[in-house]
């Protein structure tokens, strides 16, 4: 019996793994491919990055050509690499279209100045910053790129090439910042990259900070190792393998310099070299507790003297530290740091340099060769340079570099606004778009709460209050009517121990009261009335840990360790809060500690939910992103990040019972893309967008397959994720390269996979403003007169924009016949020549969008690209131009005037060998007024009639210019014709002379006299005169016509009717005259 009981229990315990397992099997969300959710399929749907630059963002490093110093080169630690050959007048981003978009660093090859190199991920020991795959090489200035490995080093500091040898490469690399291993120390290539030998560093904590080469002798290098690790909860910025070393080798092997250095533990190190005496080598070191001191050596390294105390600060020493040697003054040092520390006594005293209207947290300097006067500095808030060294400033604000973490909109009309907290750049706002000419200028944008910026929110229904944060929890409320901030932040009572705020603590605005909101520390707090009371309703949240008692570096350190505190974040708060829209009460809480907490009755039970419960999650996820579902309250998704303990996979999951079971939602996302934020749309339940670690994916299928959209977007980092509802736009938050604007990607809502297997498809369309763009600083010109470096972010397109959907594009005989030939192995038939005529001669194939009125007239036929895919075209909501069209003249840059508003469609279809088939549609859609001036003029329609009469009479008045310039041409070939005609002169001379006479009289008319128009004199108004009166009264107003317009319009077209009249009277003599010299005798003359 105790067998049976036995074997019992042991198939219980069988068939409960089963179950189990089954279960978790249920929860894996299959990958599912796709033939036609790919993201090449959507590239057409293009983001427009609206900036700003007006504070830009973090420089990493500054590379000035040391031929031409126009051309330079600025490594952007969040951003890419963007280059400029006016000297900043303008930039081009060169690396957008490369794995990595955290750059530490870009030299020039010093021997051939196209070979450009740049190391990828920044050298810094921030909370914040992103990772490289690697060193890259361009052999043409940038304008391609290609990876030469160093992939795991994820963080490099500087590459330097040998001044007599471009094949001879050192690479000095960090290595990782959150885990242990991977690619770091000193990299050594003898031949142009392609082979890497590391010669300096060890394989875990120690990497590669600064590397130095003598000027005078290049076998001579000194490289500075630095120990670190930062995990989520703390960071500790040295260790006993920090040093100083040098290699009188070439790098192939290295010497631990000690006499004379500090014999603690080191930090991070700055190295320079005297330019001026190359054996005097200047370091500064970090040491115990943020204090640290200047070395000098005389004699190469063999001896060191302290020098003076001096250390960056702020965020700490792992941020800055550099160290320059000036190339004009010797003895004269660049401490960067905070604001830039300056010695001109070799490092014994520092003083402060001036940096009047200039950011701080500099990092980045560069020299011009011959200009000591000259500085060009990079900083957390961009570039500046200085021409009369540092006394004056100027800010570079064309490069849109701004690193948002997270963002919010509101709901102001006809436009909403857009709120984002920075790193080190505040919390600025600014519109989505403008009603002008040019864009979003930097004029447009503003800073609504100082430090660094972090969660901002909005109120709904009252755009005037907004709701700031700056690091650690500091949350304002802003009035932005006045200007005013009320810090808001809860505080504990007098029993009560501190709160503990996360470096980036959740806002929420309550989706059921406009006026509550929450706040986390390591407890949620309401508020319900804006933050002016606050109410805690949990206990602690989170797991309430020691973090000095956790491991880093792999084990628990002692206290003597070289921890810094003031670099870390606080630790065990929650990140991130969530309020059901379906469920009034029905929160969620997430930790950086890896839990997730729930309460269904708003705060006064809370249930606890460890993320390594959830499937393929581990225990140390740090909660990235809560959102309860907006059509079913049982729903909630999360998104997860693990990478401050050195995994960088994706994590986002969807529970259906309030958080009690989980399913991986991830799908095809690829498996090194941590997850940050997630939003889903109000209409579709299966439509949703993420923010990524690299671009924004989209879902139409509730994860079982994700689509990047590439369209218009670079290599970067998005860090939140947002919605406008009411206009249906998606704006992603990146870090490093400002807002995108998905303009109405409603589009997606009607996607499926059915849709994209249809010959061609046709999408609804948002309706279109009707107004006339406003001028700002110009009334045409996007830039105005303020230069090429004037910044603008462009605005949607003017109008009516149309989406539709090409399964495979429309071909040419040619591009079949070519395709063909692609899958041919062997050899290739000739198509005979028949085929090579057709080939020549076939008109290209349309994609032609037709727009028509309410009554089914048609408005406006569009050209629209041909390629398969998805494709977006603006109508610019004008009728097509009047002007007539003269053989030999078929370029017109003219315009029709605007439609009127009201209900229009839009059909598509296609024109092959000019046979038309329609393929979608009609799509009706509405132009609306956008807003109405101060004086009641026509309506609308009454001021869109009068451009359609204005419009009719433009074509007939070039229809009179046509006809009177090809009679002019005629009347001159006649003359020619009449001196090879076998006619004794008289009577035709002089009928050639008289109509001549006539058509000049019709010219003075319509154009005025030639001669006075010639020279500038007045002369008696003329049809064009009077055209061009009418034109300037209504090109830029809706206001309507005039009563002296529609006079003008009256006299010009009683005079264009006796024009036509006469020159219907020159066009039957001038046929006359042709049979005459016809019959003369003269040559063939065209008067048809």
């Amino acid at each position: 019996m105790k067998k049976i009981i036995s074997h019992l229990l042991i198939l219980g315990l069988i068939l409960a793994g089963f179950n189990e397992a089954d279960a978790q099997r249920r929860r894996k969300q299959p990958v599912a491919k796709s033939s036609v959710l790919t993201d090449s399929v959507f590239a057409g749907l293009k983001l427009r990055n609206i900036g700003p630059a007006f504070m830009s963002g973090r420089i990493a490093d500054i590379a000035i050509h040391p031929k031409n110093e126009s051309i330079r080169y600025v490594a952007v630690g969040s951003g890419g690499v963007w280059k400029t050959v006016n000297a900043g007048t303008t930039w081009t981003p060169i690396f957008d279209k490369q794995t990595s978009y955290s750059i530490g660093c870009v030299t020039i090859d010093p021997i051939d100045h196209n070979i450009i190199w740049v190391g990828t991920g920044e050298n810094v020991g921030g909370r914040h910053i992103g990772f490289g795959d690697g060193v890259y090489r361009s052999d043409d200035g940038g304008a391609t790129w290609k990876n030469m490995g160093l992939k795991k080093s994820e963080h490099i500091s500087k590459i330097i090439v040998h001044p007599e040898n471009s094949d001879v490469i050192w690479v000095a690399s960090q290595g990782p910042l959150w885990s242990k291993g991977g690619e770091r120390g000193l990299y050594k290539s003898t031949d142009g990259g392609k082979t890497w030998n590391k010669t300096l560093g060890d394989d875990e904590w120690t990497g590669v900070t600064d590397i130095q080469i003598d000027p005078r002798n290049p076998d001579r290098l000194y490289a500075a190792t630095w120990q670190r690790h930062r995990t989520v909860a703390a960071y500790m910025g040295g260790g006993p393998k920090s040093g100083i070393h040098r290699s009188d080798d070439g790098g192939e092997s290295w010497t631990k310099l000690s006499k004379g250095l500090p014999t603690s533990q080191m930090g991070k190190i700055g190295l320079a070299i005297s330019p001026q005496q190359s054996d005097i080598v200047y370091a500064a070191i970090e040491l115990d507790q943020r204090t640290g001191g200047v070395y000098r050596s005389p004699d190469g390294g063999i001896t060191w003297e302290k020098r003076s105390s001096a250390v960056s600060g702020a965020t700490g020493p792992h941020y800055y530290q550099e160290l320059y040697a000036s190339p004009h003054h010797f003895e004269r040092l660049y401490l960067v740091d905070v604001r830039m520390q300056i010695s001109d006594d070799g490092g014994k005293t520092f003083t402060v340099m001036k940096e009047e209207s200039k950011h701080s947290d500099n990092h980045a300097i560069a020299f011009k060769k011959h200009d000591p006067n000259y500085l060009l500095v990079g900083t957390d808030g961009g570039l500046y340079e200085s021409f009369d060294l540092a006394e004056n400033w100027r800010f570079v604000d064309n490069l849109p570099l701004t690193q948002f973490y997270k963002m919010a909109l509101d709901d102001s009309a006809p436009f909403y606004n857009i709120y984002g907290g920075t790193q080190d750049n505040s919390t600025q706002g600014g519109p989505s778009r403008t009603d002008n000419v040019h864009g979003i200028q930097n004029s447009d944008w503003k800073i609504v709460l100082n430090w660094d910026g972090h969660q901002p929110a909005t109120e709904p229904g009252n755009p005037d209050i907004m709701y700031g944060e700056r690091q650690e929890g500091n949350i304002s409320r802003i009035d932005l009517s006045t200007g005013e901030t009320v810090d808001i932040q809860p505080q504990p009572e007098a029993d009560e121990n501190f709160e503990r705020f996360n470096w980036d603590a959740p806002i929420l605005v309550s989706p059921h009261s406009p006026t509550r909101i929450y706040f986390a520390s390591q407890r949620v707090w309401r508020s319900d009335n804006r933050g002016d009371k606050w109410t805690a309703i949990s206990g602690d949240l989170t797991k309430n840990q020691e973090r000095i008692e956790l491991p880093i570096m792999g084990r628990t350190q002692s206290w003597d360790a070289p921890w810094d505190f003031l670099a870390m974040s606080n630790y065990n708060t929650i990140t991130s809060l969530a309020e059901s829209p379906k469920q009034e009460g029905l929160l969620y809480a997430g930790t950086d500690d890896g839990t997730i907490q729930v309460t269904v009755d708003g705060g006064a039970n809370w249930t606890r939910v460890d993320v390594s419960s959830l499937p393929g999650v581990p225990a140390t996820a740090f909660v990235n992103d809560i959102r309860a579902d907006l059509h079913d309250a049982n729903t909630v998704y999360v998104a997860l990040d693990n990478h401050k303990y050195g995994d960088y996979s994706p994590y986002i999951l969807k529970s259906t019972d309030k958080g009690r079971t989980w399913r991986s939602i991830k799908g095809n996302l690829p498996q090194k893309l941590l997850v940050w934020r997630l939003v889903q749309d109000h209409v579709n339940p299966n439509l949703m967008f993420l923010a990524t670690e690299f671009g924004i994916y989209f879902t139409i299928n509730g994860g079982t397959n994700w689509v990047k959209l590439k369209g218009g977007v670079p290599t970067i980092s998005f860090r939140d994720i947002q919605i406008q509802r009411r206009e249906n736009d998606l704006v992603g938050a990146s870090f490093g390269r400002g807002f995108f604007v998905f303009d109405d990607y409603s589009v997606l809502r009607e996607v499926t996979e059915d849709v994209l297997k249809k010959e061609a498809s046709l999408f609804s369309t948002r309706d279109a403003w009707w107004y006339v763009p406003r001028p700002d600083i110009s009334f045409d010109e996007i830039k105005g007169d303020q230069g090429a470096s004037h910044f603008v972010a462009p605005n949607p397109d003017f109008g009516a924009t149309f989406t539709y959907y090409l399964k495979d594009g429309l071909k040419s005989k040619k591009e079949i016949r070519q395709a063909k030939e692609k899958k041919i192995k062997g050899n290739i038939p000739f198509p005979g020549w028949d085929e090579v005529d057709a080939e020549r001669n076939q008109y290209k194939a349309e994609v032609i969008l037709t727009v028509k009125d309410a009554s089914g007239n048609v408005v406006r036929r569009i050209n629209g690209p041909t390629k398969s895919g998805f494709h977006r075209v603006a109508w610019d909501l004008r009728f097509p131009a009047a002007d007539g069209i003269a053989s030999g003249n078929l370029a017109n840059g003219a315009q029709g005037f605007m439609a009127a508003p009201g209900t229009y469609t839009v059909s598509l279809s296609k024109k092959v060998d000019g046979q038309v088939t329609e393929l979608a549609g009609p799509v009706s859609f509405k132009v609306v007024q956008l807003r109405k001036g101060a004086l009641e003029g026509a309506s609308p329609a009454q001021a869109a009639n009068f451009w359609r009469a204005y419009e009719t009479t433009t074509t007939k008045v070039s229809e009179v210019n046509i006809r009177l310039s090809k009679y002019t041409q005629k009347l001159d070939a006649m003359f020619k014709a009449l001196e090879r005609a076998k006619a004794a002169p008289g009577g035709l001379d002089k009928q050639l002379h008289d109509t001549r006479a006539k058509i000049i009289a019709i010219n003075s008319e319509l154009n005025g006299s030639t001669s006075k128009v010639q020279v500038g004199e007045k002369t008696k108004p003329t049809i064009g005169n009077r055209m061009f009166a009418v034109f300037r009264g209504i090109e830029r107003s809706t206001y309507g016509p005039t009563d002296t317009h529609k006079r003008s319009m009256e006299i010009i077209n009683s005079q264009l009717s006796s024009l036509s009249t006469k020159l219907d009277g020159v066009n039957n003599e001038l046929k006359q005259l042709a049979t005459a010299l016809k019959n003369a005798g003269a040559p063939y003359v065209d008067v048809d």
